[in-house]
């Protein structure tokens, strides 16, 4: 006789309830969940284009992308030629911190540059991995980048050599839109 049971008026207001209950907890939380979002003026900062067509070889240009300095800097064949015979094993840090790549991208010259025969670009967010310092460009024991504060040195493709930052100089998500303009983010 169990097998008789059809389902009645009463089942069918018990999940139009739950129905309706579940539909209104929803909505209900909708406005919280969208105020999480970031707001527009967070999201006007998330890119930026870089015109780099006026940055001769041997020059630098500092942007600011997410509150942070950017390096741009369009090395000499001296300087990327340099950085190539650079051994592996001299580094303090063997990784190439490139967002664009793969985590365990070995720190290579052609993982830390630009690429796509432009080897001389390397982009860099210039913020210092031991504390946060901005490092001077063009300066310390390897022609790159030198952090005052407490003596890390960097060379010509942001990768720490001597003192006590632990990582490389971090590569942002970047590509060349065009032969002359870089977008960053």
């Amino acid at each position: 006789m169990a097998d008789d049971v059809q389902p009645g008026r009463r089942d069918f207001l018990y999940v139009g309830t739950g129905m309706t209950a579940a539909v209104g907890a929803a909505l209900a939380s909708w406005p919280f969940i969208d105020q999480m979002r970031p707001d527009a003026s967070t999201l006007a900062v998330s890119t930026i284009d870089i015109d780099v067509s006026g940055i001769d070889q041997g020059m630098s240009l500092t942007a600011k992308w997410r509150g942070r300095p950017i390096f741009v800097r369009n090395r000499t064949p001296a300087e990327v030629e340099a950085s190539i015979g650079t051994p592996l094993d001299a580094l303090k840090d063997p990784l190439a911190r490139n967002a664009n790549l793969a985590d365990a991208t070995p720190a290579t010259d052609a993982a830390r540059s630009a690429g796509d025969g432009r080897d001389g670009w390397i982009i860099m967010i210039g913020v210092c991995t031991h504390l946060g310092c901005i490092p001077l460009g063009q300066a310390g024991d390897f022609g790159g980048w030198f952090c005052p504060c407490h003596g890390s040195h960097y060379d010509t493709a942001g990768r720490i050599r001597t003192g006590p930052a632990p990582e490389n100089l971090a590569i942002p998500p970047f590509e060349f839109i065009s032969d002359t303009v870089v977008r960053i983010g």
